[in-house]
């Protein structure tokens, strides 16, 4: 009965393939002219292979229906029995489902992975598949909890939930795997994560008590199957956690109007990174746990020695921030600890003819960087650019400073002679440019520690193949040890039965293995690394004794501004302001002619929607859409 039932469905599985591919190209043009080459004939002519295609599958499900039918009413099985049984069978059902989601959901929070580049993917563009795959797994985890809680209580054999066998699952194990498990779930949901990120934080850690007891209540050969993932997480996280120890160099912070800062730390020459990189930081002054993305605004190869990030001061976080480098007495030197950075392989903006960069407030971040990097690309290496249009949207005048941030404060080249450059900014809010109101923006010079280093290469994106060799080398220890364990210590135990020596037993001997080889091999490829870039902390000169420089006016904020250079002529004359309107963006965009354009936004849900929406309409096959947008 089981193999008609499972043939009948393959059948309707192929007959739905079947309608999918229809109105193929493929399908009309190859393998209906080949179906058709074989099965024409006298007697049935043209009809015959249609009716094969689609007449004879359906036919063949309802003769075995109707066989399936039959047997299963000439079956003496009492219909009304076991529903128990039945709903135990659901319950390993969503548990099975469970471990199979459960072995995916560490690859996106991997952010050094070396496989999602694989895929054209990065750790900040996959996190929303880390939370989709968090909710379905602990949906699914706690329906298989549930389902057998109901089956216990029913079949008054409620002495099964204390029961730690062994040999066998655990159920006690499971329970404390599941608890932890909904007290992780109960704090993601962004009601609770954005208003009390701290709860947030420390409740995620309980995710080595979900992974622990999980192993615990499955045994280890079964929790093999969600290894791989959860292994290479855990490789990233102590390489994260090893580079995060020590403070970077703080150099100097821009302070602008709007609430905005600049920070701007000491890199060495070989780090590397693209546009749009991002990287995480923390400020121990203001908490000793949160750590903050943010997408980097330089470029590594315009700004060799140099690393800035743009933070806006919208959360808590970064007002705090704002408050100590803005205040009348502004701190002298700031402890600020890293991790990164991360983000995608390689970028191509050099493809298309004309690039048009849509924001919307700060999310004018991740186009400085691209903008940067294009200046590099036609002033330093004489490369031909694609023109340039940003449209640049604000609420106030004051954000308009935000545009001052497209310049580096040094090594910007003397003019932007070959690059083609036109920005649109419109301010919202107001409807003429204020004239009464003259702030600065003002660049502190901070005096760092001698111990503070600059920020390295990390092992991945500036040492791939070493990455490649310690995750080599630790699973071969961990095999390495594990079989000598197994051989000379459990095996002369049990005698290979497998019934003596505990499951729990066996799975802490093999996550003290797991974590032992990533220990070690993670932290000899840290300190390798470390050493081998300890010649560019020593060429970076300590900034003590450096005085605060502040720019006279805003180049943008009011009227009477001061040209200090030619590249800030070129910007300023590159730039029209409009008040009181928002950009036509439909005009906009079907105004360009050039045979490709790229087409980048940044900034709202609402204005990436109206963006993507304009270039898929089909009315303009030169736009050519890609949203930048992050999910932590």
């Amino acid at each position: 009965m089981k193999l008609i039932k499972e043939l009948a469905m393959l059948v309707f599985v192929g007959y739905l393939f079947l309608w999918v591919i229809t109105p193929t190209y493929v399908y009309k043009q190859k393998w209906l002219v080949r179906v058709r080459a074989h099965t024409t004939s006298t007697y049935f002519g043209t009809q015959g292979p249609t009716m094969l295609l689609y007449t004879f599958p359906v036919l063949l499900m309802a003769v075995a229906g109707s066989i399936y039918l039959h047997l299963k009413k000439k079956s003496n099985r009492n219909r009304d029995q076991g529903w128990e049984s039945k709903l135990a069978s659901v319950a390993l059902q969503f548990g099975l489902i469970g471990n199979i989601c459960l072995a995916f959901m560490f690859f996106p929070v991997t952010r050094g992975s070396s496989l999602l580049p694989l895929f054209g993917l990065t750790s900040e563009a996959s996190v929303k598949y880390h939370i989709w795959l968090g909710h379905i797994v602990m949906t699914l985890f706690t329906s298989h909890g549930v389902c057998y809680i109901i089956c216990w209580i029913v079949t008054k054999q409620t002495s099964e939930m204390l029961k730690w066998a062994k040999t066998d699952i655990s159920v006690v194990a499971g329970e404390v795997s599941l608890v932890a498990g909904l007290i992780m779930w109960a704090t993601t949901f962004p009601q609770i994560r954005r208003k009390m990120f701290e709860v947030f934080f420390y409740t995620h850690h309980l995710y080595i008590i979900f992974i622990v007891f999980f192993v615990f209540h499955v045994g280890i050969g079964y929790a093999s199957i969600m290894l791989p993932g959860f292994y290479l997480f855990m490789m990233d996280r102590f390489l994260r956690f090893l580079q995060s120890r020590g403070s970077v160099r703080l150099i100097s912070t821009r302070i602008l109007p709007c609430e905005t800062l600049e920070l701007n730390f000491s890199k060495s020459q070989g780090l590397h990174y693209t546009p749009t990189s991002i990287i995480f930081i923390n400020v121990p002054s203001i908490s000793k746990t949160q750590w903050h993305p943010f997408t980097i605004t330089s470029s590594s190869n315009l700004e060799p020695e140099k690393l800035s990030v743009m933070i806006k001061g919208e959360g808590s976080w970064s007002k705090k921030l704002y408050q100590i480098l803005s205040s009348p007495n502004p701190v002298d030197r700031l402890d600020v600890c890293v991790e990164g950075p991360y983000g995608p392989i390689s970028t191509n903006f050099l493809r298309h003819d004309m690039i048009i960069m849509v924001s919307g407030g700060s999310g004018i971040t991740p186009f400085i960087s691209i903008f940067r990097e294009l200046v590099f690309t036609t002033e330093t290496l004489k490369c031909n650019a694609p023109k340039i249009l940003m449209i640049s949207v604000f609420k106030d005048s004051s954000d308009l400073t935000m545009l001052e941030l497209l310049l580096p404060t040094h090594g910007t080249p003397t003019e932007f002679s070959k690059l083609e450059l036109q920005i649109e900014a419109y301010v919202t809010r107001e409807k003429q440019q204020p004239t009464n109101d003259k702030k600065q923006v003002q660049t502190i010079w901070l005096k760092p520690n001698p111990s503070d280093a600059p920020i390295t290469p990390i092992l991945g994106q500036n040492g791939w193949l070493w990455l490649g060799a310690i995750i080599s080398c630790s699973f071969m220890i961990f095999l390495l040890s594990m079989g000598a364990l197994t051989r000379f210590y459990i095996y002369p135990i049990d005698k290979n039965t497998y019934k003596v020596y505990s499951y729990a037993s066996r799975g802490a001997l093999n996550m003290l293995l797991i974590c032992t080889s990533i220990v070690v091999t993670c932290s000899l490829g840290f300190l390798w690394n470390k050493k081998k870039n300890a010649t560019d902390s020593k060429k970076i000169q300590n900034m003590e004794g450096a005085t605060p420089i502040g720019t006279p006016n805003s180049l943008f904020y009011n009227a009477d501004r001061e040209l200090e250079s030619l590249p800030q002529q070129s910007l300023i004359q590159s730039t029209n302001v409009h008040f009181g309107e928002r950009p036509d963006l439909k005009r906009m965009l079907f105004e360009q002619k050039e045979s490709s354009v790229g087409v980048l936004v940044c900034g709202p849900k609402k204005m990436r929607h109206e963006v993507a929406n304009i270039c898929s309409a089909g009315l303009a096959s030169n736009l050519h859409f890609e949203s930048i947008s992050f999910s932590w």
